[in-house]
């Protein structure tokens, strides 16, 4: 019987300029090794999974979480995003408030951003 749970997994982000979702992966998240695929996805293949640029010309609409990423400190994961030039979100909304960035959601602690194409992408700390 086929079980998913070992499968290693792919997220496909779609983006509208193709190049400068490149840039911003590859210079200010750290992404390296990409390679182009015959549908015309750029994909990195990450220790755990894989990502996939995908272009699409009307980009994403998504208003949730695309993508987290879990971090051991959040703190220092926040630190160095904004050294290589990303811009974290602030909210203050009931039930979902940041202070310098990070949202305390009792059991995690998240930070989000976007990326060039408007995806949500986060950081989360497990406590």
């Amino acid at each position: 019987m086929l079980s998913l749970s070992q499968a290693r997994a792919t997220t496909i982000l779609p983006v509208k300029d193709l190049e400068r979702a490149r840039s911003f992966y590859e210079s200010k998240l750290g992404f390296a090794h990409g390679a182009p695929k015959p549908d015309g996805a750029w994909v990195y293949d990450l220790e755990k999974f894989s990502v996939a640029l995908l272009p699409k010309e009307g980009g994403t609409k998504a208003e949730h979480t695309a993508l987290s990423f879990e971090v051991s400190d959040i703190v220092d994961g926040i630190r160095t995003l904004e050294q290589a030039g990303v811009k974290f979100e602030d909210y203050d909304f009931p039930g979902l408030k940041t202070v310098e960035h990070v949202c305390d959601m009792g059991g995690e602690k998240c930070a989000w951003f976007r990326d060039t194409e408007g995806n949500f992408l986060c950081l989360h700390q497990s406590r």
